[in-house]
């Protein structure tokens, strides 16, 4: 089935782009429950049930009954990010705000055809329960998210910046159907209607002046649109990179053509900046590469100085950190510039 949202002049000109800490921990429970969806994320789902299983009295039951079998998850826990970055508390200050018909209409839906799991019954009780629920969801996800996601969180959030900095290149170059044209193989862009398909209902949002809203997110294994169409058209998709987010071996090369150019260049400028100039096909900051490649990041910035200075990378400032990318010069010495 399809879900499609129409989206005029106006709407393309109010897309924006927002973090969700909060979407991120919700869609975390998919790993929890299901290890097999994504080998990528085994070593954090490892770490994050040892430090689960040391907790006293935590519910991880009615956790991850959130998450239905067919892996959806109700849409009152993942609210709309009012701002680009909004802690993880604001976010959940919403959903504690949330009315009891929504809690009860969303939990419900999220299971059918089935009725809501032993763990969430309350949902088909009076207002009263419902609000216990909530409330109860609310205390165990600040918990989970505290020892499970908050440690992680400043580079999950260099990754997702990075990707967002690459998406808002490729809309800036290429328009729309640029945008998505890699977002994911589910998204198709076709005269002002985004498809996104092989979903568990059929609707369409127009968006009628609402604008789109886009949120990477490393647990996301498939573009993830709201299970309402009641809403403002907002779609979670999965980021770029997350096979290098978790601790492990250093990643291998992509693919032959960037092994290709590392035998080209290894020989040219040495191997370590030869790697880190196949790696900035997208901008990315000096601890981030640092991370990738499991080095320190005083080693990057002077590589990143040479190649600076021969005018193989550009540098560009955005908020408190600075971004480095191949230029069109290091585009044609790195293979990818045809």
């Amino acid at each position: 089935m399809v879900v499609t949202f129409e989206l005029g002049v106006e709407d393309l000109a109010d897309t924006r782009f927002a973090l969700s800490p909060l979407q991120e921990t919700v869609l975390s429970l998919r790993v929890l429950r299901e290890p097999g969806l994504s080998a990528l994320h085994l070593p954090w789902r490892r770490a994050a049930l040892r430090a689960i299983g040391e907790l006293d009295s935590f519910d991880g039951e009615l956790l991850l009954a959130l998450v239905a079998e067919r892996r959806t998850v109700p849409d009152f826990l993942t609210p709309r990010p009012p701002v680009f970055a909004p802690a993880f508390e604001e976010e959940l200050a919403a959903v504690r705000r949330t009315a009891p018909e929504v809690v009860r209409r969303d939990l419900v839906h999220t299971h059918l055809p089935d009725p809501p799991p032993e763990p969430l019954r309350a949902a088909l009780g009076g207002d009263a329960e419902v609000r216990r629920l909530r409330d109860r969801i609310c205390e165990l996800l600040q918990r989970y998210w505290e020892i499970t996601l908050r440690p992680e969180w400043p580079r999950m959030r260099l990754l997702l910046e990075a990707d967002m900095t690459y998406r808002a290149r490729r809309l800036a170059v290429g328009g729309a159907r640029l945008l998505f044209a890699d977002m994911h193989p589910f998204l198709r862009w076709h005269r002002g209607v985004l498809h996104i398909t092989d979903m568990l209902s059929h609707h369409h949002v127009a968006a009628a002046g609402r604008g789109l809203l886009l949120v990477p997110s490393v647990f996301a294994h498939k573009p993830a649109p709201p299970l309402s169409p009641d809403g403002a058209p907002a779609l979670a998709y999965p980021c770029r990179g997350v096979a290098t987010l978790w601790p492990g071996p250093p990643p291998a090369v992509d693919g032959p053509a960037s092994a290709h150019a590392l035998a080209v260049l290894a020989p040219l400028v040495g191997a370590a900046k030869a790697r880190l100039l196949t790696m900035l096909d997208e901008p990315l900051a000096t601890v981030e590469l640092a991370r990738r490649l499991r080095v320190t990041p005083s080693a990057v910035s002077q590589h990143l100085r040479v190649l600076h200075a021969a005018a193989l990378v550009a540098r560009v400032r955005d908020g408190r950190q600075v971004l480095y990318r191949r230029t069109v010069l290091g585009d044609r010495l790195a293979g990818g510039g045809g």
